[in-house]
């Protein structure tokens, strides 16, 4: 069964998706000359992977169970110049990765392009591109770097997105509640509210997932998702309902009741995960590629 004529389309900028570590030290120590200098000395020497590379090269993958179409496009959204992003445009074909629309804005924010490509999820390691990306109602999350050596990629051959729940897949409506007047408030809220969740960032993104996994039967899907959320019983209902009456799957819920997320996303083996509060992600990055999402009441 296939879905109506819709691609995924992915935004990424060339530090989430490469290791440029090197070329933006030169950059912050010796100024945008040197940089480029650098970058066009080097443009032959292809790239190590970078934070998000796997989730990229994993995502791109799923076309080849489809005939005669693309169901998933990935793009690139660079700050670079052309000239400078040579590199990574050679590192691309380097690495066979099939991206072959790209935007390079020569220092500007790439934000503004989001919605003439269509993206549905962009990724980036600029705080402010993304925010300014979620301001345009795009889905979107900064890529935290980890210098970790030891940390392992999915083992798993499908692609496996992990998601908070509020102020990431609905809004932070109910984490205002609980910020502002505390447990009881927040659990009576969600027990007596008739009403579903509002939406959040990553719902728009989530239902164009669930258009790839309604092409396969569930025991053959490409994609498996998991909400992973520090709601716990009774205000798990609520978020149940909201998930029925959006008509939106997700394959795996760990409502944790405040419990630490690292080594449940381990045992998911996430490829990654996408939470609003940073010290969710800061202890989910030991172990998982994970993006802060900078909205809610937790950001501001």
């Amino acid at each position: 069964m296939k879905a109506e004529n819709s691609k995924l389309i992915i935004g990424i900028s060339s530090r989430a998706l490469f290791n440029l570590d090197e070329s933006h030290k030169i950059y912050k120590k010796e100024g945008l000359k040197s940089y480029q200098d650098y970058q066009i000395e080097h443009e032959d020497k292809t790239l190590e992977p970078g934070e998000a590379f796997g989730l990229v090269n994993k995502i791109l993958k799923i076309n080849d169970l489809y005939e005669n179409e693309d169901r998933i496009e990935v793009i690139l959204l660079s700050r670079n110049t052309s000239d400078t992003g040579l590199r990574i445009r050679n590192s691309i074909e380097a690495h066979n990765l099939s991206i072959s629309r790209a935007a390079f804005c020569g220092g500007e924010s790439p934000h503004r392009y989001v919605k003439d490509f269509g993206v549905h999820l962009f990724l980036s390691s600029s705080i402010e591109d993304v925010k300014l990306a979620i301001k345009s109602d795009v889905a979107a999350a900064t890529i935290i770097s980890n210098t970790n050596k030891n940390k392992k990629g999915s083992k798993s051959d499908q692609l496996k997105i992990a998601f908070d729940g509020d102020a990431v897949i609905f809004s932070d409506e109910s984490e205002k509640v609980f910020q502002e007047k505390g447990l009881k408030a927040f659990i009576e809220n969600e027990v007596s509210s008739k009403t579903a969740l509002k939406e959040g960032p990553f719902k728009s993104f989530l239902v164009e997932l669930n258009k790839i996994q309604n092409d396969f039967e569930i025991n053959e899907c490409p994609i498996r998702t998991a909400l992973v959320t520090a709601r716990s019983a009774p205000s798990d209902k609520r978020v149940i309902k909201t998930l029925r009456q959006w008509g939106v799957r997700i394959d795996e819920s760990l409502f944790l009741g405040g419990m630490a997320k690292q080594k449940f996303l381990k045992s998911f083996d996430a490829d990654i995960f996408f939470d609003d509060q940073k010290k969710h992600i800061m202890g989910a990055n030991e172990t998982t590629t994970s993006g802060h999402v900078p909205y809610g009441i937790k950001n501001i």
